[in-house]
This record gives C-alpha cells, structure tokens and sequence, in this order.
C-alpha cells in the first residue's frame, strides 16, 4: 500500500473514531436524563413534622413544586433531542455516512446542543433552589427542613438533580466536540 492510501485509511479511523464519540456523548446525555426523570418520577413520600409539638402531616411529590416539573419537563425535551440524535448517528455509522456531513449541518448541532445545554442546566439550578430550602428549612419562620421528615422524598430530588447536572455535562461535552468538528470541516 502507498504512502497515501496509508494515510486515506488512517484519516478514516480517526473520523471513525470522533463519530464514535459523538454517538457515546449522545448515548450518555439519553441516559442521564432518562434516569433523572426516572427518579424524580419516583420522588414521592408523606411524614409528620413536629412544629412546636403539634405533629403536622406532610405530603411531598415532584408534582407539587413548579421547579421540579421544570426539571422533569427539560428533561422530557432532552431525551428526545438526544434520542433523534442517536438514532440519527448510529443510522449514519452503520450506512458509512458521515455523521455531520457539512458545515451547516454542525452549526445546527452546536446551536441545538448550546440551548438544550442552557434549557436542562436552568432547569437543574431551579430544581436545586427549591431542593436547597427543603433541606435548610427557612431561617425567619419556624419552618423547619423537610428532609428530617422526608428524607427518602430528598434523596431522590437531589439524585435527579445530580443525573441533571450529568446531563448537561454530555451536552457541553457534545456542543465543545461540535466545535472541534467545525474546525476541522
């Protein structure tokens, strides 16, 4: 084989491989927010507080928090984002296409991948405020933190919440790798 067919078959691994990439970031992003609303779905419990000795039944679900249907509704978009991207690339790797064809093509993905990324980490800072106030209770209130009582109700949020957080790391991830694909179209 000459010089050049060597260095044909060579270029053809390393697009290979960063399609490989692509795919996996896309996989990854599919996951996270798929285990996120999972577990957020399952984000339900009911307690008695105690506030000043008289016991106060507690009923806390996902539903009830405007932040935390924000987080569960981000996600629904963004696993539907990601999975129209998966399939996309895995259609394109096994037909031999090249995933991102053309230049165009790779500024819509790093558009779409920059605003799911804004849309999915908004969505995760909301949902951590409202978890952070469960948690500290409110200072200039009796209030107390509704974790002590409901701490199974807690633990999912913040789980869901960090699976968020993932999430938008394999979008950021996804939307850098854009850029390098950009710059080498």
């Amino acid at each position: 084989m000459n010089r050049n067919g060597e260095e044909e078959v060579a270029e053809k691994r390393r697009r290979r491989r960063r399609e490989g990439v692509q795919v996996s970031l896309r996989g990854g992003c599919l996951a996270a927010s798929a285990t996120a609303i999972a577990v957020m779905l399952m984000a339900t419990e009911k307690g008695v507080a105690d506030i000043y000795g008289l016991p106060l039944p507690l009923n806390s679900s996902w539903s009830f928090s405007p932040s935390y249907q924000y987080v569960v509704g981000a996600c629904t978009v963004t696993i539907l984002y990601s999975l129209l991207h998966l399939c996309l690339g895995i259609y394109r790797l096994l037909t031999g296409s090249p995933i991102t064809p053309s230049r165009s093509q790779a500024w819509l993905c790093f558009i779409f991948d920059q605003l799911f990324s804004y849309l999915i980490m908004s969505a995760g800072s909301a949902g951590i405020g409202v978890t952070n106030l469960n948690k500290t209770g409110i200072k200039h209130t009796p209030l107390p933190d509704f974790c002590k009582t409901l701490s199974y109700f807690c633990n999912h949020v913040a789980l869901s919440l960090l699976l968020v957080l993932l999430s938008f790391i394999f979008l950021a991830s996804s939307s850098l790798f854009n850029v390098h694909v950009l710059s080498t179209l």
